[in-house]
């Protein structure tokens, strides 16, 4: 139920129920127990069901509606005996403490019950003070206790709706942030896909487009003027590239991206598809060279964290000193995979290619997420090392070690 609305299902059958009980009990209390012309005591019944059937709709107007009739009640009715209640009938009672309690659960405030319940003293003091021979103070001490409970169950009934509200609406937004969250880790993801992949394939490009002159020198001038038109669009893909990668990584997207069906994913590169990088990177013509005895065998996420390690470091190695010599170590220290790619200094003849600071940030996410670290840095002879220690996981290694033996 919500304010300014007729309660639903069964509470609309009990609403009514209610409604048409004080209007019976109403009528038959005033013709019973007060003198009254049997019309008023008629128009005064209605007048009561509709401060009740108000309250749903409108608690403020409804309120007004029930102290106007009680206060006309009071003016129009004399006690048959001194022993029936007056100024406050029992049905005026019971209904006006019903109408101040649904109003309270409909939303009126605290402070704002308190000042109604005070009117209605008010009243009842000014009432018994005019007639003083209708009724007695103690008739108020009722209607004090009886209106006073009214402001308490409305006030917490209030306080309940409005907690579950709170809830409900906590709940959507940790749902949305949730929501939002997944959204950015797969943008992520995606940004690291596209920088470790694409970003990689397109930097050997310009590389090998821009040293095949030096290294083909029986190339024609058209053969070498295509060279550069090939370099010179890889670079301008790069640089779109880059946009993406800004775009994906710092801008949010209004629909969630979609996970590609598993039948359409293709095998993740591992540690085995280290000689063939290497080997695709010396066509550009870097001078790389990698150590033996990698280990194979692994946990594939580990492996694939170490495969995009080297490939980046190797990127950054082609695209800023081109032409000097790399070394790519990995080794298993332990239970930890460690990984080091060092590059000579770049040469005075050398134009390095400006990088969008994403890779890094990229194997760093990637590391991380295996509980790994990642460092990289100039070193004093001017080169520039790129380290890495992935752990392997107790598993893994009691299954290697179970296979060597």
């Amino acid at each position: 139920m919500t304010a300014n609305e007729w309660p639903r299902g069964r509470w609309a059958w009990g609403a009514g129920l209610g409604v048409a009980a004080l209007e019976v009990l109403t009528v038959l209390d005033l013709s019973q127990h007060y003198r009254v012309p049997l019309g008023a005591v008629l128009v005064l019944g209605l007048a009561r069901a509709l401060g009740l059937a108000l309250v749903w709709l409108r608690p403020r107007a409804a309120l007004v509606v029930s102290l106007l009739t009680t206060a006309i009640t009071a003016a129009v009715t004399v006690p048959i005996s001194p022993s029936e209640p007056w100024p406050w009938a029992t049905t005026a009672a019971f209904g006006t403490s019903f109408v101040l309690a649904i109003a309270g659960a409909r939303g009126l405030g605290r402070r704002e019950l308190l000042t109604w319940w005070i009117v209605i003293q008010v009243l009842g003091a000014v009432a018994t003070a005019l007639a003083p021979e209708r009724g007695d103070w103690v008739e108020l001490f009722v209607m004090a206790v009886l209106s006073g409970v009214a402001v308490v169950v409305g006030d917490l009934l209030r306080s309940r709706a409005e907690t579950r509200r709170r809830l409900v609406e906590q709940e959507s937004i940790s749902k949305e942030e949730r929501a939002e969250r997944e959204r950015l880790q797969e943008r992520a993801r995606i940004a690291r896909e596209l920088h470790d992949v694409v970003a990689h394939h397109l930097s050997v490009v310009v590389v090998r487009a821009d040293s095949a002159p030096h290294r083909l020198p029986t190339l024609q001038d058209d053969v070498r003027a295509e060279f550069v038109e090939i370099a010179d669009a890889a670079r301008a893909s790069l640089t779109e590239m880059r946009r993406v990668l800004r775009l994906l990584r710092h801008q949010p997207l209004d629909q969630p991206l979609e996970q590609p069906p598993m039948g359409e994913l293709g095998p993740q590169p591992g540690l085995i598809q280290l000689e063939d990088l290497v080997a695709s990177t010396r066509q550009a013509g870097a001078d790389v060279r990698l150590d033996d005895g990698v280990p194979t065998g692994l946990d594939p996420a580990v492996e694939l964290a170490a495969y995009r390690v080297v490939q980046e470091a190797l990127s950054n190695a082609v695209r800023h000193s081109p032409k000097s010599a790399v070394q790519v170590t990995v080794r298993r220290q332990g239970d930890d995979l460690a990984l080091k790619v060092w590059n000579g200094p770049a040469r005075s003849d050398e134009l390095p290619m400006p990088g969008s600071g994403h890779g890094l940030v990229g194997i760093r996410e990637r590391v991380a997420l295996l509980d790994g670290t990642v460092s990289a840095g100039p070193t004093p002879e001017g080169g520039y090392l790129v380290e890495a220690s992935i752990p392997v996981g107790e598993e893994v290694a009691s299954a290697d070690q179970g296979a060597g033996g």
